[in-house]
């Protein structure tokens, strides 16, 4: 048994009976804990525990389910030194399984970023790198709200890169045309002498010991850490294609010609040459994959015009504080988000709208940071910094996206860890064959470098994070946020799809269409719809908003409601200048016991032209009906239309009752219409669609009054007003309410998921056919091409170099999908 302590802060207890709770439930039902001793007074808990039968996340979870909850914090670094899948593993298994305190961890090796969730009193930040270092690789520790030195990381580990790059040609190339040259006889007699051999290594040995180091020493790490990656393939390959011909070099240097005298320099260069190129053009790709997340940092300003008194100081961004007061000049970006304190602007904020009309801008209006501004002098007041403004917010939602794991890559993940080991223990196998059967040593030697170079592991490890890479960055670049990388994913399987009516297909902001008195005399018609904008003002419903539009709009004085209680999706009671009200749909008046069979026809043909009637009844008089219709969003139809299209079966869902319903759907276009569902009834119906349909379900609505459903759905899509994009319940937040980007968020997901399954295809096919190439499948068939028979480890480096480019080169198609169709 190996027991370890565990101290760990617990949080929402009560009392004393909280902690004799948590300790009564981890040590009846988890056989695993030995102690536990829970401290109510400082909220810690003290548990010993043996960690062949349970861990730190069993314990977690069950605190979670006696109610409790545990302080976990979050943190990502950038990773380097990893060149394949295999080293995303090997860290994943050093943070959860050798480092105390580590609750997960995810390394993504495509975007370099390893995101770990951590016990903040066990482990800190220093104790996450340390252990990260330990396993061989390097850490870039960046503060919350800083970003370049990441990207500066990024590029100065490429012109690193590229430097060994032009290293290995310089020697490579005369290396190999004199090796090329001596085997063709194109140099005379004197090619054979032994200084032509020894000149041969001393070009090969700067490749080998400088431009290949990198390969030899994430080998060694590897190895001690108990794997094996890309780099113990590569340094197996060449290392032995060098070593082997050194030996022979001493040999024939000695007199003997006991192992030939053929000697393989030029091929073990060739090797590391070739890969490096591979690597370095990999990274630029990388790059490019990531190119969006780089193009909004670039709409941060780095600094701002601080006015202190009379002073103008100009202070970077980072100094910037809540209520500070900022001057913004004609053509500058606005620094922070904040309000207008005095001036008058255009500002462009297609960043944020999508639309390339600039806004009219003019005191106690709102501000975002990254817009630019236009002709207009500004004085703005900081209301939002740092990392809390809408573009940091966004920043961070497509790095976070990026540096998840989509569920797809589970398969490449698995096939990974046993992938090198399999490689090597093939090389070996494949040497024994030709050696000992065939008796061909040359061959076997050749066979075996081969075997080892062409296996490429980076193909199977980038095939799913390019792409989505590259997805959450066109995504983001048309203003759709997708909270991780399994979102992106499930977006992509969504067959139907569940459409809220008020907000999601319409304005959301109705109007007074039409006030029916049912009294004599205006002057009482008039009092009855003060008396219900005031009644009304206790309410954030839209409806509610717009009979108080509308009674402002005739300059009607309201007052303050009593005794106010809203009844969710129906209606509202209140008390207004000492009489009661009650105001709602039909329905709820029914229900409140008032008859409305003398205005039933006059309701009917109001909710057949698509109006919401609501009625206002005084004391138990009714009194007024109100109809309030909103608009029907110009893009709607269309959008439908091309939804169908698309293969989606669309349903409408709304609180209005059937007759408004069908008269919207019907105008749109929708076919399946869920009309007089409550806000709570919403998450109940998605639920019935999909045990209907049996298939993914997404559920569209504006993130607030929708969040039941959104959650129920399998993926939910919040239309934000472009300045709130919390992502709470919503697997996809579209900061642009554009209809289309509904649409273009499955378009791309689709897209997405297609080029994932393009990526591990081809990174699976090619190593399933060119690892038995390179051992000789094909030697026997003389009508087969003679380097497919025999392939040289110099086509299989290039061969290998080529597979990991081709893959990211493919997930870059994706900046060029066509998302919006606007104007069509």
């Amino acid at each position: 048994m190996s027991e370890r302590d565990l101290h760990i802060p617990v949080q929402g207890m009560t009392c004393a009976n909280c902690a004799l709770t948590i300790e009564r439930v981890l040590t009846k039902k988890n056989p695993g804990v030995v102690q536990a001793e829970v401290n109510y007074a400082n909220e810690n808990a003290h548990i010993r525990f043996d960690d062949t039968r349970t861990d730190i996340n069993q314990i977690i979870d069950q605190i979670d389910q006696a109610g409790y909850s545990v302080a976990v914090e979050s943190v990502e670094f950038p990773v380097t030194g990893m060149t394949c899948a295999n080293c995303a593993q090997t860290i994943e298994r050093t943070l959860t399984k050798k480092t105390p305190g580590v609750v997960g961890a995810s390394v993504n090796f495509g975007t370099e970023k390893a995101s770990i969730d951590y016990l903040p009193g066990v482990v800190s930040r220093e104790d996450l790198v340390a252990a990260i270092e330990r396993a061989g690789y390097g850490v870039v520790d960046l503060q919350e709200d800083t970003t370049g030195p990441e990207t500066d990381y990024q590029q100065l580990e490429i012109r690193k890169q590229t430097h060994k790059l032009f290293i290995g040609i310089i020697f490579t190339l005369p290396l190999f045309f004199l090796s090329m040259a001596r085997d063709f006889h194109m140099l005379g007699a004197w090619a054979d002498q032994i200084w032509i051999l020894w000149l041969m290594g001393v070009l090969a040995a700067p490749v080998q010991f400088y431009v290949a180091a990198d390969f030899f020493v994430g080998g060694f790490k590897a190895l001690r850490n108990a794997t094996a990656n890309m780099d113990v393939l590569v340094a197996l390959g060449s290392g032995t294609a060098f070593v082997f011909s050194v030996i022979v070099l001493l040999f024939l240097t000695g007199g003997s010609g006991l192992l030939g005298h053929h000697v393989y320099f030029e091929t073990a260069a060739v090797i590391i040459t070739l890969i490096k190129l591979g690597k370095v053009l990999e990274a630029r790709a990388k790059g490019k994959a990531g190119n969006a997340v780089k193009k909004l940092i670039g709409l941060q300003p780095k600094k701002a015009t601080l006015i202190i008194g009379d002073e103008f100081r100009l202070v970077p961004i980072n100094r910037v504080q809540i209520g500070d007061i900022l001057l913004v000049k004609p053509g500058e970006k606005i620094p922070v988000d904040g309000e207008i304190v005095s001036g008058y602007s255009t500002l462009d904020e297609s960043m944020l709208t999508g639309e390339s009309i600039p806004v009219d801008k003019k005191a106690s209006d709102a501000v975002f940071g990254g817009t630019l501004n236009g002709s207009g002098l500004l004085r703005i007041k900081a209301l939002k910094v740092g990392k809390d403004t809408i573009l940091s917010q966004i920043i961070h939602q497509v790095e976070q996206t990026q540096g998840s794991k989509a569920p797809i890559q589970r398969l490449a993940d698995k096939v990974a860890g046993y992938f090198v080991p399999a490689v090597i223990l093939t090389a070996v196998l494949v040497f024994s064959i030709w050696f000992f059967l065939i008796g061909d040593s040359t061959e076997a030697f050749l066979r075996l470098i081969a075997v080892l170079v062409v296996a490429c592991p980076c193909a199977l490890g980038l095939a799913t994070p390019t792409a989505i890479m590259v997805g959450s960055g066109v995504g983001a670049e048309h203003g759709i946020l997708f909270r991780n990388s399994a979102a992106l994913e499930e977006a992509g399987h969504v067959r139907s799809i569940v459409l809220d009516k008020t907000g999601t297909l319409t304005t959301g902001m109705p109007e007074v269409t039409e006030v029916i008195p049912l009294t004599k005399g205006n002057a009482d018609a008039t009092r009855i719809i003060r008396l219900a904008a005031s009644a009304e003002q206790g309410s954030d419903h839209p409806i509610a908003r717009a009979i108080v539009r509308f009674a402002a709009s005739y300059n009607l004085k309201l007052t303050t409601p009593t005794d106010f209680q809203s009844h969710s999706g129906m209606g509202i009671t209140a008390m207004v200048d000492g009489e009661s009200l009650i105001i709602g749909k039909p329905g709820f008046i029914s229900e409140n016991g008032i008859d409305l069979s003398a205005v039933e026809d006059r309701i009917s043909e109001l909710e057949t032209a698509g109006n919401t009637v609501i009625a206002v009844v005084r004391g138990l008089d009714l009194q007024t009906l109100i109809a309030v219709a909103d608009t029907i969003k110009p893009e709607a139809e269309a959008v439908v239309t091309r939804m169908k299209d698309f293969g989606l079966d669309i349903y409408m869902i709304t609180g209005d009752n059937m007759r408004v319903a069908r008269a919207v759907a019907e105008r749109i276009g929708i076919d399946h219409t869920m009309a007089e569902v409550l806000p709570g009834e919403k998450a109940e119906k998605v639920a019935e669609i999909q045990k209907e349909k049996n298939h993914k379900v997404a559920m569209v609505g504006d993130g607030i009054n929708d969040a039941p459903a959104l959650a129920q759905s399998d993926v939910g899509i919040a239309l934000s007003s472009g300045t709130d994009i919390a992502m709470e319940t919503a697997d996809i937040t579209l900061v642009r309410t554009h209809l289309m980007g509904v649409l273009g968020s499955l378009r791309l997901s689709r897209a997405t998921l297609g080029l994932i399954r393009q990526n591990l295809f081809w990174a699976f096919i090619y190593n399933i056919i060119l690892i038995p190439v390179a051992a000789g499948i094909l030697y026997p068939f003389g009508s087969v091409p003679d380097f497919m028979r025999s392939l040289h480890p110099v086509m299989a480096a290039f061969a290998m170099a080529f597979s990991s480019v081709s893959v990211v080169t493919n997930s870059l198609r994706l900046r060029w999908i066509r998302l919006e169709e606007r104007g069509r």
